[in-house]
């Protein structure tokens, strides 16, 4: 039907435009039901589907929020079902191409007219392109109001979801007001048996916790704490205390931010704060110094510290995976510990020069930072421990030409690129062909750049032989020129028989 939003693209939108009464008009006087609507029967496929993923849709108080707040979009769609469906992208163009001659035959007609007195006689034809430029006029017109009432269903939509994320939230809150005492209870008996007891490790993983005690920085020797899966906002500055901390695992919590004295953690090895909001590390971070692994993917990083790669010297393994960053830092080269990098999903333009110090990489993912990555910096082939490498989904039209020389290299993923340097049939038969192509490559460039070395040489030397050779014939030119121009030379004799 018209001006239905597709139920894919809006799923909450069309399951509510579908319980609102039919727009049917009828009379006063008539008694008749309203005609039956498909899409309001609790049946169907959609409507059991989207209800099971959001089942806070059912409730009375949620689609009534949801129903005022789409007044706007269901006004729209009655004048639409009115107008007509959305024109094709072809007969807009048309309409377009039609209404700019139309303009244009007007233009020229009002000149015929003043320039001949003949009024009358095109009277007629300008009637005539009037009504067509009404009609391409229409089209265009529809066409703009059918654009505006997509813009509509999509922030129609975005408000409804945020009206189900705060009902949702709300009924949250309820269930872990219920489980707040029992979590409680349990953090409390853990502080408490570890002030008289050594713990090693404690893992309060998925218990909703909302915030950590500052008592926990108190317990000596712990050396693995696990706080995944809840729903923490910070992590307190007591933490600093866990001098024997090995491994930090807060995955999958709600942090904005990780506190500065987090940097006093000597003897970390693992640190895990993926799947959180973090948009910034605190520089503190660098004097991790027995850092061997650190997970930062799922976030909302823009950047790296500066000094990243000075400090934590021992990291092996680098996951920043579906971030915003736009670029290494240039202290990236100085990690000489790194064997395992995977920076897909990003938006990175591009490695500094330092990345080809990395000698004992092994795995590098750089795969769908899509428009933004176009091309590698030339020594990438000094990557010599490159075992597998992932370039999928970018913009990159050229291997750099020390490709070839990553003989360590048996994994090789260049799909979704613009790939013109090694040409698509060679990337097809593999890795080992992609490597044979680009040496040879290089062999190629190497022996045409030598050949134009040595004939640059040859013609500097033929140009300096030339200009000795003329400096030594304009010496003897010059020479008899003056021995016959002067009287000493000569003859008497034949002076005085002239």
């Amino acid at each position: 039907m018209a001006a239905e939003p597709n139920p894919k693209n809006f799923p909450v939108l069309s399951y509510v435009l579908a319980r609102l009464p039919s727009f049917t008009t009828k009379s006063p006087s008539s008694s008749a039901v309203p005609p039956f609507n498909i899409e309001q029967s609790p049946s169907s496929s959609h409507s059991i589907e989207i209800v099971t993923q959001m089942p806070h849709l059912t409730q009375p108080d949620v689609l009534a929020s949801m129903t005022s707040a789409i007044s706007d979009v269901a006004e729209t769609r009655s004048i639409l079902r009115t107008l007509g469906p959305r024109p094709d992208h072809e007969s807009v163009d048309k309409a377009r191409v039609k209404l700019s001659e139309i303009e244009s035959s007007l233009s020229e007609s009002f000149e015929d007219i003043a320039l001949t007195d003949a009024a009358a006689k095109d009277e007629k034809r300008r009637l005539e392109m009037d009504q067509d430029k009404t009609w391409c006029e229409s089209i265009l017109k529809l066409d703009e109001v059918h654009a505006s009432y997509e813009k509509l269903l999509k922030e129609a939509e975005e408000r409804l979801v945020r009206i189900y994320e705060s009902a949702e939230k709300n009924a949250a809150e309820d269930e872990d007001n219920v489980a707040a005492v029992e979590v409680n209870e349990e953090v409390v008996g853990i502080l408490q048996h570890a002030s008289a007891n050594p713990v090693d490790r404690i893992d309060l993983s998925g218990r909703k916790l909302r915030l950590l005690p500052e008592a926990f920085g108190r317990i000596q020797g712990l050396l693995v704490l696990n706080l995944s899966n809840n729903k923490l906002e910070a992590i307190p500055d007591s933490i600093a205390g866990l001098h024997s901390l090995v491994e930090l695992d807060v995955s999958t919590n709600s942090l904005e931010t990780l506190p500065d004295s987090i940097g006093l953690l000597s003897k970390l090895k693992v640190l895990n704060v993926s799947t959180n909001k973090l948009s910034a590390l605190p520089d503190s971070i660098c004097r991790c110094g027995s850092l061997v692994v650190l997970d930062v993917s799922f976030n909302r990083l823009t950047y790296l510290p500066t000094n990243i790669g000075f400090e934590l010297v021992n990291l092996e393994k680098l996951l920043i995976q579906y971030n915003k960053i736009r670029s290494f830092p240039t202290s990236i080269g100085e990690m000489r510990s790194l064997k395992h990098i995977d920076a897909h999903f990003n938006e990175l333009h591009g490695l500094p020069d330092s990345f080809v110090l990395l000698t004992n990489l092994e795995y590098l993912n750089l795969s769908s930072n899509f428009s933004d990555l176009k091309e590698l910096p030339f020594s990438f082939g000094d990557l010599v421990s490159l075992e597998e490498l992932d370039l999928s989904n970018n913009q990159i039209h050229a291997l750099p030409d020390t490709f070839g020389t990553l003989h360590s290299l048996t994994k090789l993923n260049v799909e979704q690129n613009p790939l013109m340097v090694p040409p698509k049939e060679v990337v097809k038969e593999g890795v080992e062909a992609v490597k044979t192509y680009m040496g040879q490559r290089r062999i190629t460039i190497l022996e045409e750049e030598e050949k134009m070395r040595m004939e640059k040489e040859m013609e500097q030397a033929n140009a300096g032989w030339l200009t000795r050779t003329t400096s030594k014939l304009k010496t003897y030119v010059t020479d008899v020129s003056e021995y016959l121009g002067s009287p000493s030379s000569r003859d008497h004799y034949l002076d005085q028989q002239l």
